[in-house]
This record gives structure tokens, sequence and C-alpha cells, in this order.
């Protein structure tokens, strides 16, 4: 347990600080993983005082544990870590009040909870005022730029202040503790590690679907879309996740150098490809639950008549090296979606022969990693039916890992707990490098451009359903089917 930490949170009163980051301080300080010497300041524009911060964090953060969690002695103990300081992120000289909260030879760690276009301003306010020394960490939140150009102005930014090794950039999907099983599946179990190539398997779904809509945010998102708000990050960290080769080790450094290499490997969707091996689609009026919901065109806060902007994704990536060389990755994500699900499927290839007829075309392995609603991990496969009457029929059976239940805990960690307790730790192996992100962006960037040349509109799907037609045409056409167990 590291201790001597000043944790400063710029964008305090945001709806991520409240959401995410301070109940996932809370639950790390109710578990005992902070130490006692451990202090924490929210940066914001308003002025408030610290008192009144504080009352507020306290019920916010009852409302968002729920009962179950919550502690009037746990709080306090919490409450007495918390600071408030006002201060214009634009403004070097208000940095100053920082500044005198902090003290010399601790280690400070900034959260820049904030637009990426604040990142290089607060970096350099932070450095003129003083606040930087050799050990100073920051976290940056995504996106890290709209593309790579701007992707490298960031980190450029940034970097001319904090080397490398203190600059930690989250994708929370790293902090999910499925995603860090992947490693242990992968490379803790000789039976999974020897049959983890296309010599055996046939084909990867990664799916990431979520019911809600814009939620508000129609200006900023109609200029984002789901490429760049989901698969440049979180969809392409799954992949490499899977993918990867095996590092020589779990430092961090062997571990980020093997994503970069398989970033790089991934073949470009080029122009004249790119009507078939990718799929835009937004989002049109529909039911979510049984209930009504309005199309993206008719969400509140809509600035356009016309927008061919996409909610959903769907691209048939090939990675171009021995281990995957003519193994498909299909990759799905949209908004108002049949279900709020995401999911890792490996579809193992079929026996040479069948001796079961019956099975045939049907008897395909998967191992289907969750990540949410349920986390876990499930091995489809083929065993006897339990018959008399029946010589050698067969059935298809799961073997089911439920994290939840199978910890015998009351709950499973957030993310975020997981991502503040490395970042604490200076442990960066759940952090994208600089290079992950660039080498993403060049591969997203070629995709986008690829879409503008062609002028490729966006396919209409209901609300409520598993995205446009034209998607289930993408893997159908390769004779496979998506998996929506």
């Amino acid at each position: 347990m590291s201790s001597n930490i000043d944790l400063v949170i710029f964008g305090a009163r945001g709806d991520l600080a409240r959401r995410k980051l301070m109940p996932a301080l809370y639950h790390l300080d109710k578990a005992g993983l902070l130490a006692s010497s451990t202090r924490i300041a929210g940066i914001a524009r308003e002025a408030i005082d610290s008192i009144a911060y504080i009352q507020q964090t306290g019920e916010l953060l009852q409302e968002s544990v729920g009962a179950e969690n919550w502690d009037e002695k746990d709080w306090a103990r919490f409450s007495r870590r918390l600071h408030y300081i006002k201060v214009d992120f634009s403004q070097k000289k208000e940095f100053a009040a920082l500044r005198e909260w902090l003290v010399d030879k601790r280690t400070m760690i900034y959260y820049l909870a904030t637009p990426p276009s604040l990142f290089g301003p607060i970096a350099k306010h932070l450095n003129d005022s003083g606040c930087v020394s050799p050990s100073s960490r920051i976290v940056l939140e995504k996106p890290i730029g709209h593309d790579l150009k701007s992707s490298e102005e960031v980190n450029g930014a940034v970097g001319e202040y904090f080397s490398e090794r203190n600059i930690y950039r989250i994708d929370h999907y790293l902090g999910k503790e499925t995603v860090q099983n992947l490693l242990a599946l992968r490379f803790a179990n000789r039976m999974i590690n020897s049959q983890w190539d296309n010599s055996c398997i046939d084909h990867v779904q990664i799916t990431a679907a979520e019911t809600v809509g814009i939620e508000g945010r129609w200006s900023y998102y109609d200029k984002v879309g789901q490429l760049r708000d989901m698969v440049q990050n979180h969809l392409l960290q799954l992949l490499c996740m899977v993918a990867m080769e095996p590092p020589s080790s779990l430092q961090a450094d062997e571990i980020r150098a093997e994503k970069v290499k398989l970033l790089r490997a991934l073949r470009p969707i080029c122009e004249d490809k790119v009507e078939d091996l990718a799929v835009r689609g937004q989002y049109s009026a529909g039911w979510i639950s049984g209930v009504p919901v309005v199309g993206y065109m008719q969400e509140e806060g809509c600035e356009s008549d016309s927008s061919n902007n996409e909610t959903y994704v769907a691209v048939k990536v090939n990675i171009d090296n021995w281990r995957w060389a003519g193994v498909p990755f299909y990759l799905r994500t949209g908004k108002r979606m049949q279900d709020k699900v995401t999911t890792v499927v490996i579809v193992y290839k079929d026996n040479p022969h069948s001796l079961f007829p019956e099975t045939d075309g049907e008897a395909n392995n998967k191992l289907i990693i969750r990540l949410q609603p349920n986390e876990g991990i499930q091995l489809e496969m083929v065993s006897k039916k339990q018959s008399l009457k029946e010589r050698l029929a067969t059935e298809k059976h799961s073997l089911n890992l439920d994290f939840f239940d199978s910890t015998g805990d009351s709950r499973i960690a957030d993310a975020y707990e997981r991502l503040f307790l490395e970042v604490i730790n200076g442990d960066q192996w759940l952090f994208v490098s600089r290079e992950e992100i660039e080498a993403s962006w060049a591969w997203c960037d070629r995709l986008l451009e690829s879409w503008r040349a062609k002028k490729v509109p966006t396919k209409s799907y209901s609300a409520g359903s598993w995205g446009p037609s034209k998607a289930e045409l993408l893997i159908e056409s390769d004779d496979r089917s998506w998996y929506e167990g």
C-alpha cells in the first residue's frame, strides 16, 4: 500500500467524478486499501467551500453505492480525506491555491476528468505553478484526441511536462475483472493456450451493445460517432487482449509492447473493400424493454434536419500475422440495442470428420467471455444425451464460471477501483501507451477515410433490435452468424 499520496481530481463536480470516481475511492477506503495518509482534493470552477462539497459528495455517494454498501463510520473516515479547491483550469494564477494545499515530498496524482482539450493547458499550468515533481503522475480519460493528428497533439502537450512512465491513459474496460482474466485464461492454462491460433479457432466475435441512446449528448456525439467512441478504444483493446502474443513477463512494458505489435498487424480497411467489411448504422424509433423510444434524429438536443453519423458499427477485421492468418474477427457495437451486453466469443473449428452426423454444423465449441451484465466465462460443448432409447445421441451443455457466484463476495469491484489502485501503486499494466493510442487511431482513420471517399451512408435499424440487416449479411456471407445467447 503506497503512502504519502495526494490525489487531485480535476472536474470533481462532473458526471464521471460523481458516478464513478468518488464511489471507487470510497470502496477502496472501505476495503482498507487507501493509506491513512492519503488525501483527496476535488478541483472545479464552482465557488463553494470544502464543507459544502463534502456534504454534497456524501449525499451523492450514499445514493450511488446503495444502502447495502453505505456505512456512516466508513463515510466519516473517508470524508476526512476530502478537500475542495476552486480553480479555473484556464487561469494559471488560480493554480496557486492548489500549490498551497500540496505538501512537498509527497506523490501527487492528477486525475483529469475533463475534456481532452484541457489536458495540455492543465499540464502546463501545473508545471508553471510548481505543482509537478519527478514523481508526479497524471491520469487522462478518453478520448485522447479525435484522430491520429489530434491525439499526437494531446500526447505531445502532456508529454512536455510529464514523462511517459508517469502518464496513465485510462480505458476503463481494462479495469474489468473479466478482461484481466483473459491473461490468466490464455497464459495460465496450457489446455487453452495450445489451441489459441488459426489451427483450432474458426473466428472470434466481440460485441459491446448498449440499450441507452445518446443521453442528452447529441451535439457532442454527432461530431464523434460510434467508431471513435467505442471501437478506437474499448473494442480494439479487447481485441488486443484476445489476440496479442504472450508477453515475456507481466510487466507493463512487455504487455503494452505486444498490444502495439497486434495493432500494427491489423489489415487496413481500404476504399475498395469498405462496403464489404464495415457497416454503419443509425437507430430509428423503436421499443426498449417494452417502452417506446425515439430515433436518433428525434433525440433531445438534435441540431440538424439530417445526419449521417453512425450509432452502430460492425466490422470484419483481419490480423496479418502467423497466429491469426485466415481467422476473421467480427466486431460490433451500437446504441439502443436489444440488450446491454459485452462479450467475447471464441468459436472453435468443427471436427474434420463427424462421428455424430446429427451434430454436423452445430457442434462448434464456443468459449464465451462475458464482461457484462454478469461477468464470467462459459464453455459450450457437446456431450452424450442421457437416454436408453437413443443410441449415442448428443446434446449441447455449458460449463459456466460466474465470477460473482464463485467468489462469495457481495459485489464485484468496479473497474475504476482497480485502475485507481494501480495508479497509486505506480503500475501501468492496465493503462494504454502512447504507441497504442496512435496505432489504433491510424487504423480507425483509414476506415473513416474510406467511408468518406465512398460516401457510405448509415443503415437504419429499429431501437431494440440487434442492428441493421446489413450487419447480419456481413457475417452470414461467410456462413457464420452472430452469437446472441
